[in-house]
């Protein structure tokens, strides 16, 4: 009985191995498939990327510019306001009763003005029948022109007291997204010694992205040709910090005039049409600038890349079918997901595009490119659903 038994168990462990060892054929653990791709070349244009901030076209303050207590606030924070429109409301008891004593003050003097110049005309008269004397006549023209200067004085008074009045009533500078108010109504404020800030209002509209770039680079660019109100490039693509809802590109269309003597840098802005007021300034943006081409740029998958203490490397598989850990050199990305290689992969070289944690230097495989693993997998699971459940 026990006979039997060994027997029964030496027969399965034998067809066991028969099984392992056909599947293993070209496929075992000393050359197992792996998904490699190939490094190609293709004519690539070459950006340079540099780090912007969204500034709006238009930005203003608004501040108020007298003393006394907020009395309204008279919008919703965030809310689109137009120019001109009121704002808050500060006590005018104060300016108020400025603007109508000067007003008084004015009536006054143009009231003296009139007599004055009625009595210098009659004088004139009488002096022509010597009625009297030359020395009336000069002080009659100096309480004339005495007059004259208080009336241009009291207009210039109630020219300023009436500014001031209307100060009281703060309204809007321009059109556009206003902030939340700084000061809440019931404050006191005394604007007419420094203006204080109430709120901002920010035109989104267009808005401009802005960077600096290398003098060294920019003369490249413009190839020594000089921005003069034209636009230096057209469409510049742009990258935010997370997918918005809108494609958004850029017109370079300002370099300042001068290069920053201490980092050797030049600041530059791109115009930007805000689509559906998704963007809003300070916003972080990268912004991508051409500046040549190579017609047989190696490129690679960028995600085939791995990186460590000594930099980044690739696993290549050479002609022996050995696994090849190697030192690369990366330029740019190139259509968002390849990887321009300035140094370490050949045309032609094939290289593990997937698992990458999964092979060591060394190991010997059997490198298959995408179409062929795809075939290799279909073929193992068919091979699969046909093998008995009990000789799996």
């Amino acid at each position: 009985m026990n006979r039997y038994i060994i027997v029964a168990i030496m027969t399965a462990l034998a067809l066991s191995s028969c099984h392992k060892e056909k599947k293993g054929d070209g496929y075992g653990s000393e050359a197992r498939p792996v998904e490699v791709e190939e490094a190609f070349t293709d004519s690539v244009v070459l950006y340079n990327t540099y780090p912007a901030y969204l500034l709006a076209e238009y930005y203003a303050e608004v501040v108020g510019l007298v003393n006394g207590r907020l009395m309204t606030m008279n919008y919703s924070s965030g809310q689109y306001v137009q120019k001109g429109q009121t704002l808050f409301t500060i006590d005018p008891t104060l300016y108020q009763d400025a603007y109508n004593r000067a007003e008084a003050t004015l009536k006054s003097n143009e009231s003296n003005l009139t007599y004055s110049r009625q009595h210098y005309e009659a004088v004139l008269k009488a002096l022509e029948d010597n009625a009297v004397s030359r020395m009336e006549v000069l002080q009659a023209e100096s309480a004339y022109q005495q007059a004259e200067a208080s009336v241009n004085d009291s207009k210039a008074a109630l020219h300023t007291a009436s500014v001031n009045l209307g100060y009281c009533n703060v309204t809007a500078p321009i059109s556009g997204y206003i902030t939340k108010n700084e000061l809440s109504v019931g404050n006191y404020i005394t604007g007419a010694d420094s203006p204080v800030k109430l709120a901002e209002i920010y035109d989104n509209t267009h808005l401009y992205a802005e960077f600096e770039v290398e003098d060294s680079r920019y003369e490249k660019m413009t190839a020594g040709n000089a921005l003069e109100e034209k636009t230096l490039y057209k469409n510049v693509p742009l990258k935010f910090q997370e997918e918005l809802k809108n494609v958004y590109t850029a017109d370079l269309t300002y370099v300042a005039p001068s290069v920053e003597r201490s980092t050797g840098t030049i600041t530059l802005q791109g115009k930007i049409t805000n689509k559906d007021n998704e963007l809003k300034a300070g916003m972080y943006v990268t912004i991508s600038l051409p500046y040549g081409e190579n017609p047989k740029a190696i490129l690679v998958k960028d995600a085939s890349i791995a990186t460590d203490q000594l930099g980044k490397y690739m696993y290549v598989v050479n002609d022996s079918n050995i696994i090849v850990k190697r030192r690369i050199d990366v330029g740019e990305i190139y259509q968002d997901s390849l990887r321009v290689i300035n140094k370490g992969i050949e045309p032609g070289d094939k290289y593990i595009s997937k698992a990458l944690l999964t092979v060591r230097a060394g190991e010997k495989v059997k490198p298959l490119l995408p179409s062929q693993m795809k075939a290799f997998m279909e073929e193992e699971m068919a091979a699969e659903s046909k093998t008995p459940k009990h000789k799996r």
